[in-house]
C-alpha cells in the first residue's frame, strides 16, 4: 500500500488526486490531506440546492463535486480528509466499517471514545465528526471521509445554509446532522499537524509499513491536467446537477416578483416572472433571453446587462433582480 500526505490545501487538486489515484495507481493507497474552506457536494446533487450562494460568493469558497455519492460537506483547514483506495473484484461497494474502523482505533489511542453510526458517520456521544462515502471504479473502491478535528462550526452551517422551498428535484438531499470537533474531546490539547502524525502512524503500523509516497512531477502535472479539464470547471461541479425547476418570491421596492425556471443539465430550459410590477415592455422578451443560458450568476448578469432593466421592471435595478434568480 502506497501512503500519501498530501499537502496541498487546493480542493480541485485534492479532490482531482483521488481520481488520477484511482485510474492510474495499481498499488492501494490511503491518503490524507486538507482543503481550504471550501464546499464538496456528492455526485448525485443539485450544486446550487446545497450551498448558500450569497455566502460562497462573498466569501470566495470553492465548490467542487466529487465522484462519490453522498450529501455535502464544508471543508477547512480544521478539517481533515482521509481516503482509501482498494482493490476489489466484487464489484460493489464495501461495508462502511471496514474503512471506518482503523480511524476508530486511532481515536482510541487518544482516549476518545468514537463510534461507527447510522450508514456512513462516525459519531462521540451521539454527535458527528465524520461523514463518509464510496465510489466504485473498474475492480476498485475508492473511500473517503471528513475528520472535523478543529473546524469553524459557524462557517460550516452558513455555507451550508439553503431554502429547501426553492428547488424542485430529485438529488440526494444532504441531512443536516449535530455536529462537533475532535479537540473538543481530548484529554491533552494537540495541534492538527499532530493528530495527522498519530491518523497516518496508526494505519501505517496496521499495514506493517513506513513509507510515504510524495506525488512526483509527472503525478502533479497530471492531476493539474485533470483539474483543468474536470474539476474546476462550472460544467462538473454545477452542470452536472439533475434537472431541477428553481422558484423564488421578493419583494422589491418596485413591486413583487416570483422567478421560475426550469433547468436542465444545468441549462435554463424554461423562465418565468410573474408579479405586480410595471414595466413599459413586455416581460416575454427578458423570459427569453433567458433561455439557454447557465444557471449562474454570471451568465443571467451578462445576458440582462443588455436590457435597460428599468423599462421592463420600474424601480428595479439589475442587482436586485439578480437576488431573485438564486
Amino acid at each position: 500500500m502506497r501512503f500519501i500526505h498530501n499537502k496541498s490545501t487546493n480542493p480541485y487538486f485534492n479532490i482531482a488526486s483521488e481520481e488520477y489515484i484511482l485510474n492510474e495507481f495499481s498499488d492501494e493507497c490511503f491518503m490524507l490531506y486538507r482543503n481550504k474552506p471550501c464546499i464538496i457536494v456528492g455526485k448525485n446533487q443539485n450544486t446550487l440546492s446545497e450551498i448558500n450562494v450569497e455566502y460562497t460568493e462573498k466569501n470566495n469558497i470553492p465548490v467542487v463535486r466529487r465522484m462519490s455519492g453522498g450529501g455535502a460537506v464544508f471543508h477547512d483547514l480544521g478539517n481533515l480528509n482521509f481516503t482509501f483506495i482498494i482493490n476489489s473484484t466484487s464489484k460493489q461497494l464495501k461495508k462502511f466499517s471496514e474503512f471506518t474502523a482503523p480511524i476508530i482505533e486511532a481515536l482510541k489511542t487518544l482516549s476518545i471514545d468514537a463510534e461507527f453510526s447510522g450508514r456512513n458517520d462516525i459519531t462521540i456521544d451521539g454527535k458527528k465528526i465524520s461523514g463518509n462515502a464510496q465510489y466504485y471504479k473498474k475492480n476498485k473502491v475508492l473511500h473517503h471521509g471528513t475528520l472535523l478535528f478543529s473546524s469553524n462550526i459557524t462557517d460550516i452551517s452558513a455555507a451550508l445554509k439553503i431554502n429547501p422551498l426553492k428547488y424542485k428535484d430529485k438529488s440526494s438531499k444532504s441531512v443536516p446532522a449535530r455536529i462537533t470537533n475532535i479537540s473538543s474531546h481530548l484529554k491533552a490539547p494537540l495541534t492538527i499537524e499532530e493528530f495527522i502524525d498519530i491518523i497516518m502512524n496508526h494505519i501505517m503500523e496496521m499495514y506493517g509499513q513506513q513509507n510515504i509516497y510524495e506525488f512526483k512531477n509527472r503525478d502533479i502535472e497530471n492531476i493539474n491536467k485533470l483539474v483543468q479539464q474536470k474539476y474546476s470547471t462550472w460544467n462538473w461541479n454545477f452542470g452536472e446537477s439533475p434537472n431541477y425547476s428553481f422558484k423564488n418570491e421578493k419583494k422589491f421596492p418596485g413591486g413583487f416578483i416570483e422567478f421560475h425556471l426550469d433547468v436542465e443539465a444545468g441549462i435554463i430550459k424554461k423562465a418565468k416572472l410573474f408579479g405586480d410590477f410595471f414595466g413599459i415592455h413586455d416581460i416575454s422578451q427578458i423570459e427569453q433571453a433567458l433561455i439557454g443560458i447557465e444557471h449562474s450568476k454570471q451568465s443571467i448578469k451578462k445576458q440582462l446587462s443588455r436590457f435597460n432593466i428599468n423599462e421592463y421592471l420600474a424601480n428595479i435595478t439589475l442587482d436586485e433582480l439578480m437576488e431573485g434568480f438564486f
